[in-house]
């Protein structure tokens, strides 16, 4: 799964139609070429890529030479869809990602999001289990103990992020966006 393509799908999603600067503006602005580590380049590539894929559709503008607008097409949706849900449930090893669904939370519904954040909860909660068993069944303890006191911390802090988000969705307004 890539942040690339889901915020590029983002982007163009919420203006209907866009074109390549628009989305790199947007991008830029709110702070992605630094947590997703996004260049002008990779957003220009995904954009001709979600084209080649079938999720967005291109238009040459005759009037501006080199300008191309896209938009999202429906199967672009359904993987916009797909992408946002799947980072917000499953916890993995990129940051990025979450960033970037963290970035889009407002475009789903409030309860949904916390239906998807107590799947991540869930996840997180049995992963920190079995790392509490990994670590007490190692033998060489003093050998390993840093590495599982790191395992265990991140593991820990991973839990509290989302148990407080969770509360931060349950205290905002009972119905809309998912927005804080």
């Amino acid at each position: 799964m890539s942040a690339t393509r889901l915020l590029v799908l983002g982007a163009v999603r919420r203006h209907g139609i866009a074109h390549g600067y628009l989305v790199n503006r947007e991008l830029d602005a709110i702070g992605a070429q630094n947590w997703a580590k996004l260049k002008s380049g990779s957003i220009y590539h995904a954009l001709r890529q979600l084209t080649k894929d079938g999720l967005m559709h291109a238009t040459q503008i005759d009037e501006w030479p080199g300008r191309v607008d896209y938009q999202v097409t429906e199967e672009g949706e359904r993987e916009f869809d797909r992408l946002l849900r799947d980072a917000l449930r499953r916890p993995g090893p990129r940051a990025d990602l979450l960033a970037a669904a963290l970035s889009l939370l407002s475009e789903i519904p409030r309860g949904e999001a916390a239906e998807l954040l107590e799947e991540r909860l869930s996840i997180q909660e049995a992963e920190r289990a079995g790392l509490a068993d990994q670590m007490a069944a190692v033998e060489d303890s003093d050998r390993l103990a840093e590495l599982y006191g790191m395992l265990m911390q991140s593991a820990d802090s991973g839990l509290a992020w989302t148990r407080g988000l969770l509360e931060r969705l349950a205290s905002g307004p009972a119905e809309g966006r998912s927005s804080l």
